[in-house]
């Protein structure tokens, strides 16, 4: 009988797992398994040589013995736990950027990776919307005066009001999963929206946003910028201090993608001299975040600046197309049909 792991966490429990397998493998002989990590109400980290990943390697390897195929999204999958799980064939994990998965380990024991690219892009997109206009229209400040019992007036002031989508020029810095649907829905609310993404292929968005060809123009050109790139050593500080005083004065910042796109001290300068209005993060440079940070104590001054948590990707709708991707390439393997998202893939009888 086929053994599978379903190596869950607090977010895609090991439940939300099985059930996705027991419908994706109705009618094939299974045994599924139920392992399940602490993440998020312990924070993932390093575990050997991956990143962000949760429990560690001793207890997935005792769950790995016998097992062909691990659907998870953030069990350490190294070197030695690959090297000691012999009977492990696909490691279908719902990330769109596995890196608590060793790719060329894998490659080289012969076991197949398949992820799920794009599994959390409207729920990111979404939260990307609300962090903006929570920052345009000065939300969570008026907010806060309530719960002070306080019943301010600057707020309708010419000088302190904030400003609306439409009718203004936001530019986004990649036009991926979540990029392209910030641009239609920003472009629904009529705003003229610049992008910069040299990945993306022509004809795609034509109509809804006007592309440019350097880093440079959007921040020349944006009211809001809104950051959507992958973190590569290229875009690390992909939004640094000259970026930043090439933005109008007044203009404001979003980062809901990675926070080492972003210099946070370069955004600390700049709206601690007025250049820029306002910004929102939903990711930070150290996570869990470093409270001393100039970021946090400028918040807590008054200036017009939006922080959650890193819950972008957190809706349930992620959960479920999560472990329904996993679900389908585990079918797709026991099957012997093409993964859909091979990240490692070999020849049907190639694997170990």
């Amino acid at each position: 009988m086929t053994r599978i792991l379903a190596a869950g966490d607090l977010f895609i429990r090991a439940a939300h797992l099985r059930r996705s397998l027991e419908q994706a493998l109705d009618g094939r002989a299974v045994e599924i398994r139920e392992l399940e990590f602490p993440w998020p109400d312990a924070p993932f980290g390093r575990v050997a040589e991956v990143d962000e990943a949760s429990g560690t390697e001793d207890q997935l390897i005792e769950a790995l013995q016998g097992v062909t195929a691990i659907a998870t999204q953030l069990a350490p999958l190294t070197e030695r736990v690959l090297a000691e799980s012999p009977d492990l064939r696909l490691i279908a994990v719902s990330r769109g950027g596995p890196t608590n998965v060793n790719l060329e380990a894998a490659r080289a024991h012969g076991v197949m990776v398949a992820n799920v690219p794009g599994r959390n892009g409207v729920s990111t997109a979404e939260m990307t919307v609300g962090l903006s206009l929570a920052l345009l229209r000065r939300i969570p400040l008026s907010h806060n005066t309530l719960l002070s019992h306080e019943w301010r007036g600057e707020f309708y002031r010419y000088g302190e009001v904030g400003g609306e989508i439409a009718g203004s020029t936001i530019g986004l810095l990649g036009a991926g999963a979540v990029g392209a649907h910030v641009a239609r829905v920003f472009a629904a609310m009529g705003a003229d929206v610049v992008v910069f993404d040299p990945y993306l292929p022509a004809g795609v968005l034509d109509g809804v946003v006007r592309r440019v060809d350097t880093v440079e123009e959007v921040f020349r050109a944006a009211d809001l910028v809104s950051v959507h790139a992958r973190l590569t050593p290229e875009t690390e500080h992909l939004v640094d201090a000259e970026r930043l005083a090439m933005m109008r004065p007044g203009s404001r910042l979003v980062n809901a993608a990675r926070g080492g796109l972003v210099d946070y001290d370069a955004v600390a300068d700049a709206i601690e001299s007025g250049h820029l209005a306002g910004a929102a993060f939903d990711v930070y440079p150290e996570e869990p975040v470093d409270f001393g940070h100039r970021i946090f104590a400028l918040a807590a001054a008054g200036h017009d600046i939006v922080l959650t948590p890193h819950i972008a990707g957190a809706s349930r709708e992620t959960t479920d197309r999560a472990a329904d991707g996993v679900a389908e390439e585990i079918r797709r393997y026991l099957a012997g049909e093409p993964l859909l998202h091979p990240l490692v893939e070999f020849a049907q009888g190639a694997a170990r």
